[in-house]
């Protein structure tokens, strides 16, 4: 019982601090995109959405692409697939890492059940910081929304279809405003297609793996 109140208190103080970097940051999404911020909302602290899964990295990671909001497309290097428990179904997610810059951070992309509903339709991120056991606790709890959930300043990476969760996650950040909450995304329409890569760009720490301010 000690472990889950103080889990509860670390997410607490986490959304508190996201709150005040949304509302104040210059990097903020709300900031630089001249936004009117309301807190985030999300879905109740659930523990059962926090689960062990392990990481099934592939012989060598293999280059990725996944289409964005702005119908182009992001490189990524696609690590393996983490398989965990959850619903009580055996499910599974790939992983990504977006090169230089982002260190040992994976980059986790997601849709389920709540996706275009009560969460984000275009999906939400999860981030892991690789470790050589591959092991990890995933917590759901933790998703966000990637930032052009606020605003459309900001180009940002969709699921595919492969992270398609035949489950509803109620857990982590839900829809900001009830017009960010699109129609779910066709698969056809995130299905990866082999194209010349472009040029990587330089991301803000702020931003996820996944997204880049979109250049005006």
């Amino acid at each position: 019982m000690a472990r889950k109140e103080s889990w509860r208190k670390e997410l607490g103080r986490e959304r508190a601090m996201k709150n005040e970097f949304m509302a104040r940051h210059p990097e903020s999404p709300f900031v630089t995109g001249r936004v009117p911020f309301h807190e985030l909302v999300y879905f109740p602290p659930d523990p059962s959405y926090r689960v062990e899964a392990r990481l099934e990295r592939l012989p060598a990671p293999a280059e990725a692409y996944l289409r964005t909001n702005r119908d182009n497309q992001a490189v990524m290097r696609y690590l393996g697939d983490l398989r965990f428990r959850l619903a009580s179904r055996e499910l599974r997610l790939r992983v990504y890492h977006a090169g230089e810059g982002v260190g040992r951070s994976a980059f986790v992309p997601f849709r389920d059940r709540t996706s275009g509903r009560q969460s984000y339709g275009a999906g939400r991120y999860l981030t892991l910081e690789l470790n050589e056991t591959d092991l990890y606790e995933l917590d759901f709890n933790r998703a966000f929304n990637p930032y052009c959930a606020y605003t459309d300043d900001y180009e940002c990476s969709f699921p595919p279809a492969d992270n398609d969760l035949a489950v509803a996650v109620r857990a982590g950040e839900k829809s900001w405003a009830a017009e960010k909450a699109p129609r779910p995304v066709p698969a056809a329409r995130r299905a990866t297609r082999r194209v010349t890569p472009p040029k990587p760009s330089r991301r803000s720490p702020a931003k996820g793996a996944g997204e880049r301010r979109r250049r005006r």
